[in-house]
């Protein structure tokens, strides 16, 4: 009974916008201290940083305490992936090996804590998961994509390499050339050099921006944008809120009833 008072308390104080908020401040103040430490500071108050380094990690323990304590499920809450990772991120940032070989590992742990906004936050959550569930689709798109900057690569590397061997010299640095057409950066200059000895070359600059930049791109956040509308989809009923198709079913019952009422 005690227990579950306790339980019940925890859940109550983990389930808290203002405690989320808090914690939500502890990470961003969490990568303010990163960021500080990559500059010159003088000594006294590289001790006060070391000194909130090791407070927000204390808190990070009890906040994760917290979380696992008000847990009505504590054998499933390692089952959780988010879980595991912020368990796994608090857990090794309190082994102590700032003056050990490890080192650059505990700084890099460190860093990872401001992935925890996202296992935090639920629109993040969502917003990741529809990025990793989108990337077997995805997949095949950029499978595509490259095969296009390889044919477009080659064809430059075979026509071109004469006039800029810099830009043009093989079909490798074709494809880096042709991604900086691609993403606009000062890709006018390539394309203006290569019509001054073919005047018609502007259709191989042209069409290429328009099936990888106007094509692909566009596939591409049709694409997450889809499963992001499934997420969100699978998240409301999950919560028990009504879906577009349950509303709709809704009304259709609702219009035989009002037809029958008619008749």
């Amino acid at each position: 009974m005690l227990s579950s008072t306790f339980q019940s308390r925890f859940n109550k104080i983990r389930s808290n916008k203002i405690f989320e908020i808090f914690v939500v401040s502890v990470i961003l103040l969490s990568a303010l201290v990163i960021g500080v430490k990559t500059h010159n500071m003088p000594s006294q108050f590289i001790y006060l940083v070391s000194y909130l380094d090791v407070g927000i990690t204390i808190f990070f323990l009890l906040e994760i305490s917290i979380r696992f304590a008000g847990d009505p499920n504590k054998i499933r809450f390692f089952n959780n992936g988010w879980n595991l990772f912020d368990t796994i991120i608090v857990v090794v940032s309190l082994i102590p090996i700032e003056d050990s070989e490890l080192a650059l590992v505990g700084r890099l742990i460190r860093i990872f804590r401001v992935l925890r906004m996202v296992s935090v936050v639920p629109e993040l959550r969502i917003l990741l998961n529809s990025l990793i569930k989108a990337l077997p689709q995805l997949g095949y798109v950029l499978l595509l994509m490259f095969i296009i900057f390889y044919i477009y690569a080659a064809v430059g590397s075979t026509f071109f390499s004469t006039i800029n061997p810099v830009l043009w010299g093989d079909i490798s640095i074709s494809m880096l050339t042709l991604f900086r057409v691609m993403t606009f950066e000062d890709w006018t200059d390539v394309m203006y050099e290569v019509m001054a000895v073919y005047g018609y070359s502007w259709l191989y600059f042209l069409s290429f921006i328009f099936l990888t930049t106007f094509a692909f791109l566009n596939m591409v956040i049709g694409i997450v944008v889809n499963v992001m509308e499934n997420e969100n989809a699978a998240e409301r009923l999950a919560e028990g809120e009504p879906t577009i198709a349950d509303l709709q079913q809704q009304l259709a019952e609702i219009k035989v009833l009002l037809q029958n009422k008619g008749s």
